[in-house]
């Protein structure tokens, strides 16, 4: 099954950064595609993720915020 990954954050987020490198890291390693959304680009992605970033989504589902467990991120990727 073919795996995309979302990551929401905004710039100066040190844990964005953080999840950044994780996220780019797994998806690298097993080749999963990955993008990255600035919530202050959008005013619906403002609101609905602005206390929570980073949010990662797996496959469109919302799967982590505020940090990234890198094995739970790849047990998930790993279905």
């Amino acid at each position: 099954m073919a795996h995309q990954i979302t990551l929401y954050g905004k710039p100066g987020c040190h844990l964005c950064d953080d999840a950044r490198a994780i996220i780019a890291r797994v998806a690298t390693e097993l080749g999963v595609p990955w993008e990255e959304r600035d919530i202050t680009a959008d005013p619906a992605d403002l609101e609905k993720y602005g206390d929570m970033i980073p949010v990662t989504l797996v496959d469109g589902v919302q799967h982590d915020y505020w940090r990234v467990d890198e094995a739970r991120l790849r047990a998930a990727l790993a279905n």
